[in-house]
């Protein structure tokens, strides 16, 4: 009965604590200013690789299943195994931006 009472107590006042320790965080949080993480160029030119890839692949996934072309799943050169779609459209994504200055008539 003692031993029941005794864990009963812990729980609650490990409960107790953490909602107090909660209490004095939103309060502390409350007076600092939010501060917003700042993105640098390098974190942007990563997002827009990432999104043009993808947008190519998606693009690629619906023509190949749009026209049924038979394409291998895997192609392994060597001990290297990947996708050739993904791999086509990382390609895309490395070279468009070295198209784009070649056809920029600025």
């Amino acid at each position: 009965m003692y031993t029941w009472a005794t864990l009963v107590l812990i729980i609650l006042m490990v409960m107790g604590s953490v909602w107090l320790r909660v209490c004095r965080l939103r309060m502390s949080l409350d007076n600092i200013p939010h501060i917003e993480p700042k993105a640098s160029p390098f974190s942007h030119a990563v997002q827009d690789l990432v999104a043009t890839a993808g947008g190519v692949y998606l693009s690629l996934v619906m023509i190949v299943s749009f026209l049924k072309l038979e394409l291998p799943e895997r192609i392994t050169i060597s001990i290297i195994t990947f996708d050739p779609l993904a791999m086509t459209a990382i390609a895309v994504a490395v070279i468009q931006p070295v198209v784009s200055k070649l056809f920029d008539s600025k």
